[in-house]
Order: structure tokens, then C-alpha cells, then sequence
């Protein structure tokens, strides 16, 4: 191999080009430079507390998705995405003593245990082999360094807060130049090929016509669909009207998967958005993908600064939750979604994360597996701190913020459509009435083809407070669905929401 100054950029939850200031740092910082994919066998294993698998088919193609668009486009800037199977620290080992002439290893950093527990690996192996560790932080709009707190543990424990203070003192940084040519490989380093579903004995992922997700990974698409929601269509003029949609694909922005995966920049879309403002229009909807963005930001933030906090374990319902099949069926449709396209909305998340922990009293740790098995958008600190906010734990918490699923459901779909959409078996329901089936009567129920617990189950639970938006009187719980225990802590001090984020938890 050369003697040339090398530089190996491990590129993870970063791949695209753009904004990317490990590439443009290694450019201009040595004569080869070794753009590395790893994927580590950690993330085809099981999750820690109820052994989900934690690659889901939905996000597994989708990241393969986003490897391949990723060599693509280094190779049409003289490079090219070298691919290894194997945990980082051995691959990045591996490749310092064959190519025998590197000067640096550089990533950009995460905020939860798994992948600090990477980066202290390589840099272990790093000091072995006498290589500098150069990183950076990019996955945030706001950088890290510039928050107005002076340091990071004095990160607010409200958003409100924490929001304020960084729209009246923050500054977001400009995006890092892309460099026209990147520096090539070194002679004779092989790329090693992108391996497939059945390389990494992972069962391949179907497409559903009904998603509102039928998109692919990768960063080409990425800012494609940026030119098809702000340039070619203004949805993103009307997103705060929009974005409590269930059915569709432009009822939201839905850059989450590709925010999630690295392959496009929050700070990208917010100067496209300001940009945007200038040209077009400024008003509450383009402000609000902003703050969405800043929501983003603070549960990455709160990742890095938290405390440790264990709960209780309880696995009942846990299946008819997880399949759909809880007998409530704006729940249900919205799982069934979930589990056929690896996608869900933001309204149906927060349902039925409500539901999880304050309807069938499930560890919400359950839930938050399950949602990384499966989403495609997948994104630790997001996902986590989503559930802890609906548990009502965490940062800002309220513990009375229970969504009533009745409700919740004749809000935003009240005719019916979506559940009809993904739970088939309720078709011959008509109207609103859908949403209830087991208010109806036998007639009804008769007539539209539906036989409470033959074809479609009873509740799990009922919550009394249903009844209220319902033309029934109050219904009961049936024996199968009692409400069970909370297992949301009651007291502030018992907040830490950590079990995850951890930087010093030992599993």
C-alpha cells in the first residue's frame, strides 16, 4: 500500500454528502481518504430488555437503500464507500495495519451508550496503533457548542425553555461546503461488496400499497423530496393544517427516515426554509417544521445529559398491542400500518404510545423496542424520547397527558377511512361508528359482518372516559382488557430517563 497520508472517515447515522464535515475535513487533511461502512452485528441482534430484533425489514432497506446511493455518489466524486461486515473497531483495526499509512480515524459523534461505547473502542484501538481521533458533531440544527446554557448539563428540563432560549441566542451554523473531488481511495484497497437481506439473514421487506411512507433511502431522494415539498408543490406552506393527516404521503414533510439515517442535514432544510421565506412565504407552517426540528434537537441533547432510571417489566397484552389486534380500532390501524410499511404518524404515535402506558398500563420500554424493531425512521433519541414524554416521564413531563383514544380518533379520522384502510375486517362499518364496534348493537354488528372476538376482538380495555363521545351509555371494561398498573413513576426525582442514554449503564 502507499505511503501517502491516509484518513478513514467511519461514516454511521451520515450518509450523504452534504453537510458533511468529516469528508470535508479528511479532504483537506490528507492525499487518500477511506469513507467506511460498517455494518456491525450489534444492530441485527436483539433489543435489551425484550429481544425485538432491532433492524427492522422496513429500515434494513431502506439503509441499504442509503449505501448504495452513498457510493454512488462518492465514486462521481473520484471516491467510493468502502463496506465491511463486523463491529468498527475491528474493521477500522484491520484496515490501520493493512494499509499501513493511516494518520487519522474521524466520525461524527452520538449521544447513547451503544455508539459511545463504539467510539471509546476506536479510539482504544486508535491509541494502540498511535492514530489520531479527530470528531465532530453534526446531527443537530443547533451545533452543541453553541447553546446558550454555557454547558450541556444545564440543559432545561422544559422544551418551552430549552426553545426560547436557543431561537433569542442560538445561531445555526452554515452547512459545510461539499468539495467538487474528494481524495481518492489508496491503491489496491478494495471496497468490499454491500451486502444483501440474505447476506445478513434478515427476511426482505414487502411494499404496501397503502403506506404513506413508499419511499427510498438514500440522499439523492432525500433532497429530492425537499425540491417536491417546498419547490415543486408549497405543501410545506400549509404543514401546520396538514400534518395530523393519516392517509397520504404530502400530508407531512416525512424527512424524518432520512433525518433518522443521516442521509439529509436539519441544518440543509433549515436554510432551504429560510430560503423558502425569502422567496415565497413566511408563516406559521414554515415556522413549525423549525420547531419540529428543535424537538429533534433537545432529545439528542437530553440523551447526552441525563441519569439512570430502571422499570419494571410486564409483557401482558403485549401481543395484541404489537399485532394490532387490541380491539380498538383506531389503535389497531395504526399499529397495522406500522407492522406492513415501517412507517407511522406523528398523531398516531402519540395515540398509541398513550395507549401503551395509560390505557393497557404497559412498560413503556415495550413500545419503544417494538418502535425500533420496526420504524424506518427509527432514531434512538427521538424514539425514546417520545415514549418517556407520553409516558409522562423524562424531560418536561406530565403525567396527566392521557389522549382519549375515542376521541382522538373521531378528531382525525372522523369518518372512518383510515381505519377502514388498514383494518379490513371492519369495512361494513360505516361512518364513525367504526371506531366503536363494541357500542353496537348485534343487529349492527350482524349487518356489517362482524362478530365481536371471531373476526375482530373485543377492547383490552375501555376507558370510562370514552363513553362521553360515544351515543351509548358508559361502557364497561370487558374481562379480557382491565386497565392494569401504571408504570409511570410518580414522583420528579424518579424521572431519569436513562436506561438507554446512558453513558455508564451496565447491562
Amino acid at each position: 500500500m502507499s505511503n501517502a497520508r491516509t484518513v478513514i472517515c467511519l461514516l454511521r447515522n451520515d450518509l450523504r454528502l452534504h453537510d458533511n464535515e468529516v469528508l470535508h475535513w479528511a479532504h483537506k487533511n490528507a492525499e487518500h481518504i477511506v469513507p467506511l461502512y460498517c455494518f456491525d452485528p450489534l444492530h441485527y441482534l436483539g433489543t435489551h430488555c425484550f429481544n425485538f430484533p432491532k433492524t427492522g425489514p422496513f429500515r434494513l432497506r431502506f439503509l441499504l437503500d442509503s449505501v448504495k446511493d452513498l457510493r454512488t455518489s462518492l465514486e462521481k466524486k473520484g471516491s467510493s464507500l468502502v463496506v465491511r461486515r463486523g463491529e468498527p473497531h475491528k474493521v477500522i483495526g484491520d484496515l490501520i495495519r493493512q494499509l499501513g499509512s493511516v494518520s487519522a480515524v474521524a466520525f461524527h459523534e452520538e449521544a447513547t451508550q451503544e455508539e459511545l461505547k463504539v467510539e471509546r473502542q476506536i479510539k482504544d484501538v486508535c491509541s494502540q496503533n498511535k492514530v489520531r481521533v479527530q470528531s465532530f458533531w453534526g446531527s443537530t440544527l443547533y451545533h452543541r457548542d453553541d447553546l446558550p446554557f454555557n454547558h450541556i448539563s444545564r440543559l432545561p428540563d422544559v422544551y418551552t425553555q430549552f426553545r426560547k432560549a436557543v431561537e433569542s441566542q442560538g445561531r445555526v451554523r452554515p452547512v459545510t461546503p461539499t468539495p467538487e473531488q474528494l481524495r481518492p481511495l489508496p491503491t489496491g484497497l478494495e471496497e468490499g461488496p454491500i451486502p444483501t437481506f440474505q447476506d445478513l439473514e434478515q427476511t426482505e421487506a414487502l411494499t404496501d400499497g397503502r403506506s404513506a411512507f413508499p419511499c427510498c433511502g438514500g440522499e439523492t431522494e432525500a433532497l429530492a423530496r425537499i425540491q417536491h415539498y417546498f419547490w415543486d408543490t408549497d405543501a410545506v406552506a400549509s404543514y401546520k393544517e396538514t400534518r395530523n393527516g393519516l392517509i397520504g404521503v404530502d400530508y407531512s414533510t416525512k424527512f424524518a427516515p432520512w433525518l433518522a439515517m443521516g442521509c439529509l442535514s436539519p441544518r440543509h432544510i433549515y436554510h432551504q426554509i429560510k430560503k423558502y421565506e425569502a422567496q415565497r412565504t413566511a408563516n406559521q407552517s414554515t415556522y413549525w417544521v423549525i420547531f419540529e426540528l428543535l424537538w429533534r434537537d433537545y432529545f439528542r441533547f437530553v440523551a447526552v445529559n441525563s441519569d439512570v432510571f430502571y422499570f419494571s417489566s410486564n409483557a401482558e397484552n403485549l401481543a395484541s398491542f404489537a399485532e394490532g389486534r387490541t380491539g380498538v380500532p383506531f389503535v389497531d390501524a395504526n399499529m397495522r400500518e406500522l407492522a406492513l410499511t415501517g412507517f407511522m404518524s406523528n398523531r398516531g404515535r402519540q395515540n398509541v404510545a398513550s395507549f401503551l402506558t395509560k390505557d393497557m398500563g404497559l412498560d413503556w420500554r415495550m413500545g419503544a423496542e417494538w418502535f425500533e424493531y420496526l420504524l424506518v425512521d427509527y432514531d434512538v433519541c427521538s424514539n425514546y424520547g417520545n415514549w418517556l414524554y407520553s409516558a409522562g416521564i423524562g424531560n418536561d413531563p406530565r403525567e396527566d397527558r392521557k389522549f382519549n383514544m375515542v376521541k382522538q380518533a373521531l378528531d382525525y379520522d372522523n369518518n372512518g377511512d383510515y381505519v377502514r384502510l388498514w383494518v379490513p375486517e371492519l369495512q361494513g362499518i360505516k361512518g364513525g361508528d367504526v371506531h366503536t364496534p363494541w357500542t353496537l348493537s348485534s343487529a349492527a354488528l350482524s349487518h356489517a359482518g362482524v362478530c365481536l372476538n371471531e373476526n375482530y376482538p373485543s377492547p383490552v380495555t375501555v376507558a370510562p372516559e370514552w363513553s362521553r363521545y360515544v351515543n351509548k351509555r358508559p361502557v364497561t371494561p370487558s374481562a379480557r382488557g382491565k386497565k392494569g398498573p401504571s408504570h409511570t413513576p410518580r414522583s420528579h426525582k424518579d424521572r431519569g430517563i436513562d436506561f438507554y442514554f446512558s453513558r455508564s449503564k451496565k447491562l
